[in-house]
């Protein structure tokens, strides 16, 4: 072993390497008895991919670029794809294009066929979660339409688009199914003998994981949904996913209990304090997927996932066995075989296949290979910390690791806190090279599942209404303390970092305290009163009632919190990245932050991307901002990381 400062230890995890394993399949399904899904292309572009596996095993990218398989639906999109193996044996497949936004007919040996017309109107048509329904002729989506220029000029419905590509250029060919009635809608699931349809719907000011509704309609034979009512669900009761049994039988997940649990018929099949479910952050997450016989797959647990198979009859759940910790909300059901996306701390998110008979799992697609060794991996640990007023904080702390190195006797080592993104969601306890990027240096990662996560039942989730800016940021400076008062962390050399959600809780921990030396804040929300008033999508627009509180009645909360309000508070360098195509924090939100430092003498640097949205896809881009970090790091903590650009900072 070598004795190497902290932050100079040599390690093959690059940037360029962490950039080309970002991202995960996602999106499962069969079409017959293949496995299909999409996966991400960052060195294409960004784009998602549509990936077949073939009988024979073999695994091929059906759309070559620049298709893109995405769509853009709440803004953070939807299930893309469906497809079924017609009678000939060939496959028809429907997807939404990203860039276009239409969706597309596709049959391998031809080119992608539109379906769906462009709108000029603001935002245009948008599409997520396709039904193919070939003896109809049709194709059911939840459709996203613009009525207008501004974000939330929109109207969401249920509709049938005809597969004969007579609506491609005539949107009144597109037959709408719903109403308008509710503002957001997701896909419909039909019961096993097409007679009913059931799906979920909910209304500003609520997000999906406050409350929504379950609504059952029966489908005459002209195709109309007749008689729609609401069976579950309320202001107050979170459904996040509906199905149907193989003998018809109605299946939800509902957390009326304080925990997203699975129900059948309205009777608990399972009651657990453990989620079944999540939050809705997009249409077509799913959690469950029926299987024939009655048992049903199940994603679960209590922070960590795992994928089992439940016996509604006994409340029994027997798990996949394997090394898999962590599950992702997508899972496909056909006859016996559940197919899911599973990782661990040791290995990214792999296609896995689990027979229901034998209780058998393997990887079957996007199957992890260790790109350096696995001896540069962070050995991580779940700890549950003591916030203030004595609640729990839970958390994944990564400490420096190398195989080859140690740290001088007496050093500590620097420690970033990550802050997640949502805020209504949470750190998986997965491999993520961007974390390795920084351990196998000798910087400690930590990241803080803060009050309002989820995973931990809806009184932890709801911790954070009306506190956004307060919770959070105690519970991330709490662990960070922690961490040092117990001789784990140097306590001068504490960082915070963060995406959207989580670039606001770090650009306010670095205004309301003094923990970190420097922060590095992504694509944030800073100014809560403009991000409210038009500043942000449809979909989000009305969160800050439940985060802040409704404008009109705590008009001054929202200034009290706002870090572009008090940008004088802050005295430490910072980092900001921004794409310049996001529409969920606008560019906005940090060149007025910027405004405000103007002059002040802060070292920072502002790094704006054209062509990223919200969150980064292209691995030029995650290549440039990961070294930045890197960069800000080593010049606030006197590091000395070798072959890394330096970032310019100006005041």
């Amino acid at each position: 072993m070598r004795a190497l400062a902290h932050g100079s230890w040599p390690s093959p995890i690059d940037a360029a390497l962490a950039a080309a394993h970002g991202g995960q399949p996602d999106a499962v399904g069969f079409v017959g008895d293949e496995t299909w899904w999409i996966e991400p292309r960052p060195t294409e572009g960004g784009r998602r991919t549509l990936v077949r596996r073939r009988a024979d095993g073999g695994e091929e990218s059906v759309l070559p670029a620049p298709w893109n398989v995405r769509s853009r639906v709440l803004e953070y999109g939807g299930h893309p794809w469906a497809g079924i193996r017609r009678a000939e044996g060939e496959p028809l497949v429907v997807f939404v294009n990203f860039a276009d936004q239409r969706l597309y007919r596709y049959e391998p040996g031809g080119e992608p066929q539109p379906l769906t017309p462009v709108s000029p109107v603001g935002g245009g048509l948008r599409w997520a979660e396709p039904l193919l329904l070939p003896e109809r002729g049709e194709v059911w989506c939840a459709l996203e339409e613009f009525t207008g220029e501004g974000p939330t000029d929109v109207r969401r419905v249920i509709a049938a688009v005809p597969l004969d590509g007579s609506a491609a250029r005539d949107r009144d060919a597109v037959r709408e199914l719903t109403d308008g009635r509710h503002r957001f809608v997701t896909g419909v699931r039909l019961s096993p003998d097409g007679r009913r349809a059931a799906w979920l719907a909910w209304d500003h000011p609520r997000m999906p994981w406050d409350g929504t509704e379950l609504i059952v309609a029966e489908v005459g034979e002209d195709g109309l949904l007749r008689a729609p009512r609401t069976v579950a669900g309320g202001p107050e009761e979170s459904v996040a996913q509906v199905d149907w049994s193989t003998d018809g039988r109605l299946l939800y997940v509902s957390d009326r209990t304080g925990w997203w649990n699975l129900y059948r018929d309205h009777e608990p099949v399972c009651p657990r304090e453990e989620e079944f479910g999540g939050p809705l952050w997009k249409l077509g997450f799913r959690w469950f997927a029926p299987l024939e016989g009655g048992l049903v797959a199940v994603v679960h647990g209590r922070g960590a996932t795992a994928l089992g198979v439940l016996d509604p009859e006994t409340g029994e759940v027997v798990d996949a066995a394997g090394p898999w910790t962590e599950y992702a909300p997508t899972l496909a059901a056909h006859g016996e075989r559940v197919v899911a996306v599973g990782a661990g701390p040791r290995s990214g998110y792999e296609v896995v296949e689990l027979d229901a008979r034998t209780g058998h799992a393997r990887v079957i697609g996007a199957a992890h290979q260790d790109a350096v060794d696995p001896a540069y991996y962070p050995e991580p640990q779940s700890r549950t910390f003591t916030g203030p007023a004595g609640r729990e904080i839970h958390a994944h702390v990564h400490p420096p690791h190398h195989p080859d190195c140690t740290a001088p006797s007496g050093e500590l080592p620097p420690y970033v806190v990550w802050a997640h993104g949502g805020p209504t969601s949470r750190a998986p306890l997965v491999l993520d090279l961007e974390i390795a990027y920084f351990t196998s240096r000798g910087i400690g990662v930590v990241e803080v599942d803060y009050g309002g996560s989820t995973g931990h039942g809806r009184a932890y989730r709801d911790r954070l209404r009306e506190r956004w800016g307060v919770v959070d940021v105690e519970d991330c400076a709490a662990v960070a303390l922690a961490l040092a008062d117990e001789g784990a962390a140097d306590r001068a050399r504490l960082a915070i970092r963060g995406g959207s959600a989580g670039g606001w809780t770090a650009a306010a921990s670095l205004v309301t305290t003094d923990v970190y030396a420097c922060g590095t804040i992504s694509y944030p929300v800073l100014d809560l009163a403009g991000w409210a008033a038009g500043g942000t999508h449809d979909f989000e627009s009305r969160y800050l009632d439940t985060l802040i509180g409704p404008p009109d009645e705590v008009p001054g909360r929202y200034a009290e919190r706002s870090p572009v309000e008090h940008a004088d508070r802050v005295t430490v360098p910072f980092l900001l990245l921004q794409g310049l195509d996001d529409v969920i924090c606008p560019p906005e939100q940090c060149e007025r932050f910027l405004e405000c430092m103007a002059g002040r003498n802060v070292p920072h640097a502002y790094l704006a991307f054209p062509g990223e949205g919200h969150g980064f896809r292209r691995a030029e881009t995650m290549v440039r901002a990961l070294e930045a970090e890197l960069s800000l790091y080593a010049q606030v903590f006197a590091l000395r990381p070798p072959g890394v650009p330096t970032l310019e900072l100006t005041t």
